[in-house]
């Protein structure tokens, strides 16, 4: 680790010893030379600090350090296998709020971008009226044929790209060194952990992706009548500025404000969870940063989403495994829950499905003796990252947002509803995916996604062919000009490869008309 980085994660560390944050750190289990810097940082914590005071000295101290630790805190507020329980609970609070910049900037900003000055493109142009760590908000008009509209414009912070860029090499540098020093803490790949920060903030820092992206949720909600996003002005969107409809609606974090518009919390506290599910599980792209601050209820009732700068994708294999574990807790299937770890790869398979199982019992079980409204889902998460360290379960990058992102749409929720019942909530989402994609419907999918693979593959079969008749003549080159080898054994070596290519071949198509075969019957299965 250089000097440089080195004393910047110094600065960082003493601003977290002086808010109080070592001391949520449990030291049970942690390196005996880490547990010393531990005690040494506390040494320098004001005394007579609360848990409340010390989660509001933290959410100040990582403000102060820059954009990248708010981010960095957003995401160890997911982590409590990293960080500890009460920590990950104070960093879930944590509010992206920054002073703002100079009007007078933002005005530079956007001419450089848009080729015109905002005298030229709107009609008025507010004060920032919101600014977090990346970029700050504008209220702006414009007329758009012969009427006046209101638009939201969003401009992206003079020097984040050069602070954001300075923090990732630090935290790369802390990743490297815990990884090379700390063997026990390998499992939970912190450099993984910073890979997905920085590919994170690296999309935020191009607004034209994040139009992109609003305009891909768009797409995908348009059948909804309950969840909305706000158009994206094309024509006045740059790198660093991007605009959209203002929305008219009442913000999320006023619970009271929604009531006396006359709008129903309840109801509102189960489009939130149903919303993100269903996008994550229908979709596999959903948005990354649902807090109250980013959602608003229009005069329709809809959840109107803004801020699309951080965005979630998982895959086929990840949706699948996301609603069978959520279904699994919900039928107390914990046998199927084990399986499914198992079948994806996330536990080695050297643990059985029945230890994993009886494991899993100890986390389900408590929860179905509670109230709906007691059991968090976050809480559920936290213990499930206890059990699966048990069993030697490797951190999946790919599932970290998600994960943040459940957090988060949870507690927003429960402050719209006490009562929230988040697996009743979620039951009718997650056993439609299932009946859908593992019934009759997503064998029939599954089969021809099979069948448009093996389609690709006779059509490629030309030029594997190919490619074996240029492999022949390089080894006949290498034999006359290189290697040592006479005539005969080149041809042996090429019958050799052509004869285990052949088996191949017929292999394939042999596994394919038994999966044909097995996929038919299937279905026949399902309808008798």
């Amino acid at each position: 680790m250089g000097i440089v980085n080195a004393y910047r994660l110094a600065r960082a560390g003493w601003a977290v010893a002086r808010a109080g944050g070592f001391s949520f750190i449990d030291l049970d289990g942690v390196p005996p030379r880490a547990a010393t810097a531990v005690r040494i940082a506390r040494a320098f914590e004001p005394r007579g600090l609360d848990d409340s005071e010390r989660g509001r000295r933290m959410s100040t101290a990582l403000n102060r350090l820059g954009p990248s630790y708010v981010k960095l805190g957003q995401f160890l507020a997911t982590r409590p296998d990293i960080v500890g329980a009460e920590m990950a609970e104070t960093l879930s609070g944590l509010k992206d709020e920054m002073p703002p910049f100079p009007t007078e900037t933002a005005k530079t900003i956007i001419a450089a971008n848009l080729g015109r000055t905002v005298e030229e493109l709107f009609l008025t142009f507010s004060e920032p009226l919101a600014a977090a760590s990346i970029a700050q908000v504008h209220q702006a008009t414009v007329m758009r044929d012969g009427q006046v509209d209101t638009v939201a414009v969003k401009v992206l912070r003079p020097d984040v790209r050069q602070r954001l860029s300075r923090d990732l090499e630090t935290f790369y540098s802390a990743a490297r060194f815990i990884e090379k020093n700390a063997p026990q803490a390998r499992r939970l790949k912190p450099i993984a952990v910073v890979e997905t920060l920085e590919r994170s903030v690296v999309l935020e820092m191009d607004l034209r992706l994040e139009a992109a992206a609003n305009s891909e949720m768009a797409e995908n909600v348009s059948g909804e009548t309950d969840f909305a996003v706000p158009p994206v002005d094309w024509s006045m969107t740059g790198r660093d500025v991007l605009v959209t409809d203002w929305v008219q609606g009442t913000k999320m974090r006023n619970r009271e404000a929604i009531v006396a518009a006359g709008h129903d919390p309840k109801r509102l506290a189960r489009i939130v969870v149903q919303s993100f599910l269903r996008h994550a599980l229908r979709d596999g792209f959903f948005h990354g940063d649902m807090h109250e601050g980013n959602l608003f209820v229009d005069t329709e009732g809809r959840l109107v989403a803004v801020d699309l700068g951080i965005v979630g994708r998982i895959g086929k294999k990840e949706r699948r495994f996301l609603a069978e574990i959520l279904y699994g807790f919900i039928r107390r299937d914990y046998m199927r829950i084990a399986e499914v770890h198992i079948e994806a790869g996330y536990v080695p398979s050297i643990h059985s499905a029945e230890d994993f199982a009886q494991a899993l019992r100890a986390i389900g079980e408590p929860i179905h003796g509670q109230r709906a409204a007691d059991i968090s889902m976050a809480k559920l998460l936290g213990l499930l990252f206890e059990v699966t360290e048990i069993f030697d379960m490797q951190t999946r990058p790919e599932l970290i947002l998600l994960q943040k992102t459940m957090v988060v749409v949870e507690g927003v929720a429960r402050r719209l509803d006490p009562d929230f019942d988040m697996w009743t909530t979620a039951d009718p989402v997650v056993r439609e995916w299932i009946e859908r994609n593992l019934g009759v419907q997503g064998h029939v999918e599954r089969f021809m996604d099979g069948m448009k693979a093996l389609t690709q593959f006779a059509i490629e079969l030309p030029y594997v062919l190919e490619r074996l008749d240029t492999y022949t003549e390089e080894l006949e080159r290498v034999a006359q000009r290189g290697v040592r080898l006479d005539q005969g054994t080149v041809s042996e070596i090429g019958r050799e490869v052509a004869r285990h290519i052949r088996w191949a071949l017929v292999a394939l198509w042999v596994m394919a008309a038994v999966a044909a075969g097995a996929g038919v019957a299937g279905l026949f299965g399902f309808f008798k």
